[in-house]
């Protein structure tokens, strides 16, 4: 049996990433799920055709014209959901979209019934969660981009052990969490996702071998070998100093925190280690992701996944922490060009959008980082007559007092210092540390859909992370919906095409509907969708990434540029 257990008792985004726990033992069915991942020899044969589209011949010029291979589509088994009426013979959600190829009725209704039918399927969307089954059956069938995906993962058009030896993990709708799945091809993994039907799936560490075979193995044979080094940011670590929202709940003014995270840690990334692919992802509710996925990052072992998390760690403490920076001086050429970076937005994302010492008890965290007891009892004071002043108002005075002689013993370099500190605390990103430090962590993969929002886990691209606004992101629902619609208005224009009189308007009706019918059939349904300039932006991502991984194959391989696909 593959490998279940309960899932983890935690918030839906602690979820995210897990350690590596004991699973029961498999059976013979394990076995017989590891033979279906044999690579075979056509799929070797599709796959080095397609990897033509990265030869050597790729360069920057041809970067923005990129593209790669949609999904195919197939037609695995449907479950039958009971939430959909039977308005025609094939009215399951996940199959409105499918293609069909019964010829007796391209459209199987009259013009009245089709609009009917495509009404009736757009209010069933809007009343359907976006954690029902046969929501997300429809989406795991037509939008996911698996074959992306695939080609991200294995760093390489051809199969290899980069993808056959990646550990899959699923979050079941019983509640069960499946661990230690692997597949050799996309339509593997696409396969089993669409039978499984997840609410979402985890992305693991390649291992040394095959996870499936991992009880076959001494325990010393089989350890993480690669891993994307990755970074979480979550809003909930600002919960003990936002006061717009708390908890899982969001909104413009504290998403401006994950905006500075993104800016801050990718210059950082990029300027201060070298990194080039460095892939920020939207959690789909109060988060973002990095992946670097340079092979250089990848290779990292847990030492060196600390030294850099380290590096980065700069707020330390929970919240009743007292002071949570504490730095040296002169600051390090990245604090420095961290603290340029964000003192500009100070006034207005704390001061003024947050307003994070209004309160008496939360002005008391204030005074606690004043280093000059004299100048912290005098503003003390003076803010105990006026209650009402604001933030802004409250930092204001720090200076002011201080210039007024307040404190005979005041060292305004360690002022200076001290407001440094309070803005970098305020504003510097928090990380949840654990996550990046060792790579036997699980991440959900880019994508996914978040079961309480519904909205997609979709890049974002860094150098306009200021545009980013997470509640546009499209919902699964609305997704189906633009499917269902685009497919709708192609038909109309179908019918309007083929319009005639007698037989030869049937037959021409019949030809421009098969015209239209074509088509469609070469689209890929996320580009029919507000997903696609997500789905681009990955694509393009995914070839600079294969490109460099190529140039270091063949420096590997002596200028030969073999591509091997030993497994």
């Amino acid at each position: 049996m593959p490998d279940t257990m309960p899932r983890p008792d935690a918030d839906d985004e602690d979820i995210e990433l897990v350690d590596a726990p004991p699973v029961e033992e498999g059976g013979e069915e394990e076995v017989e799920a590891a033979k279906e991942q044999e690579p075979k020899k056509d799929q070797k044969e599709d796959a080095e055709d397609e990897f033509d589209e990265f030869g050597d011949d790729f360069d920057d010029d041809d970067m923005n014209e990129v593209q790669l291979k949609a999904e195919p589509p197939s037609s695995p088994p449907k479950p039958t959901p009971s939430k959909i009426p039977a308005v025609k013979p094939e009215s399951k959600l996940e199959g409105i979209f499918d293609d069909d190829d019964d010829d007796d009725d391209e459209y199987g209704m009259g013009k009245e019934d089709d609009e009917k039918f495509f009404a009736e399927q757009n209010t069933m969307l809007k009343n359907m969660g976006p954690s029902d089954p046969e929501v997300m059956m429809a989406f795991y069938q037509r939008l996911f981009p698996f074959r992306p995906l695939f080609q991200w993962l294995n760093h390489s058009a051809v199969p290899s052990k980069d993808f056959a030896h990646r550990e899959f993990a699923f979050d079941l709708i019983s509640g069960s969490y499946m661990r230690f799945q692997s597949f050799v091809t996309a339509d593997l993994l696409r396969r089993e996702i669409v039978k499984l039907n997840p609410t979402r799936f985890e992305i693991g560490p390649v291992y040394s071998a095959n996870p499936r075979d991992r009880k076959q193995l001494r325990k010393a044979a089989f350890y993480p070998k690669e891993k994307e080094l990755v970074f979480d940011i979550d809003m909930t670590d600002y919960d003990d100093i936002r006061t717009c929202c708390t908890g899982a709940n969001i909104c413009p003014k504290c998403w401006a925190w994950v905006t500075m995270a993104i800016k801050i840690m990718d210059v950082g990334l990029k300027e201060d280690f070298g990194f080039k692919h460095v892939m920020w992802v939207y959690s789909g509710r109060r988060g973002a992701h990095a992946w670097i996925c340079d092979k250089r990052a990848r290779s990292l072992d847990d030492q060196g996944r600390k030294a850099i998390t380290n590096y980065f760690e700069v707020v330390k403490g929970g919240q009743n922490s007292g002071k949570k920076v504490n730095l040296k001086r002169p600051l390090h050429p990245h604090l420095a060009r961290s603290f340029e970076i964000l003192k500009g937005d100070f006034q207005t994302r704390i001061l003024e959008d947050q307003d994070p010492w209004a309160t008496p008890e939360n002005a008391a965290k204030l005074l606690a980082l004043i280093p000059d007891r004299a100048l912290a009892d005098a503003l003390r004071q003076k803010w105990a007559t006026t209650p009402t002043r604001t933030s802004l108002q409250k930092w204001s005075d720090i200076d002011t007092l201080a210039k007024s002689g307040v404190s005979s013993k005041l060292d305004a370099k360690q002022l200076v210092t001290a407001k440094q500190d309070i803005i970098l605390e305020y504003m510097y990103p928090r990380l949840d540390a654990k996550v990046s430090k060792q790579s036997n962590h699980l991440l959900k993969s880019p994508f996914c859909v978040h079961p309480k929002t519904g909205r997609v886990c979709v890049p974002i691209d860094a150098a306009r992370a200021e545009e980013f606004d997470p509640f546009t992101v499209p919902t699964v629902t609305q997704l189906l919906g633009e499917v269902n619609e685009f497919d709708r208005r192609r038909r109309e224009e179908g019918e309007k095409g083929g319009e005639g009189g007698g037989d030869d308007g049937q037959e021409e009706k019949a030809a421009a509907a098969a015209v239209v019918k074509k088509e469609e059939a070469k689209i890929p349904d996320y580009d029919k969708t507000s997903l696609k300039p997500y789905v681009d932006a990955f694509k393009l991502f995914i070839s600079k990434l294969l490109k460099d991984e190529a140039a270091i194959k063949r420096e590997a391989a002596g200028g030969s540029g073999a591509d091997s696909m030993e497994f």
